[in-house]
């Protein structure tokens, strides 16, 4: 088990403070502060400022169940350190047309945060890789 860190999160005026529908969910909820018709893209600005302790970041994830029910996708980084009001750009891949948007309703959950340890690393240039099994076979190389 993973030592608990704390997550220290500021609300704008009419934002939703983070929350987990179920203790054993890897993200947090983030709803939005306003209504909004989404047709094809949209961007919220969701009023949550949630500092990210150094060794971690926060990762946005589409909501599953917008992604399956409605080909609704969003997804980002939020950095250590960074303390602005974290910002959700939304994609709605079944967009036809304007009777196809879909409303967001102010407090609908819109993306969720996943909270990762992110390794330290730095970068070294090399003239080559030692051979690995997979070398350079990309997309497909695998078969099915």
């Amino acid at each position: 088990m993973s030592k608990k860190i704390k997550l220290k999160v500021r609300l704008d005026e009419g934002a939703f403070m983070p929350e987990k529908a179920h203790p054993s969910d890897a993200g947090y909820d983030i709803r939005t502060p306003i209504g909004f018709l989404l047709d094809k893209k949209a961007t919220v600005d969701t009023g949550v400022h949630m500092l990210i302790p150094d060794g971690y970041v926060g990762m946005l994830k589409a909501k599953s169940g917008l992604n399956v029910r409605f080909d609704i996708v969003g997804e980002g980084v939020v950095d250590a350190g960074y303390t602005g009001s974290i910002k959700v750009k939304l994609y709605d891949l079944d967009y036809q047309d304007q009777k196809s948007a879909y409303f967001f309703e102010r407090g609908d959950k819109i993306i969720q945060i996943v909270i990762l340890p992110i390794p330290e690393t730095e970068t070294e240039l090399v003239d080559s890789f030692e051979e690995t099994e997979r070398g350079d076979n990309g997309f497909g190389s695998t078969g099915r």
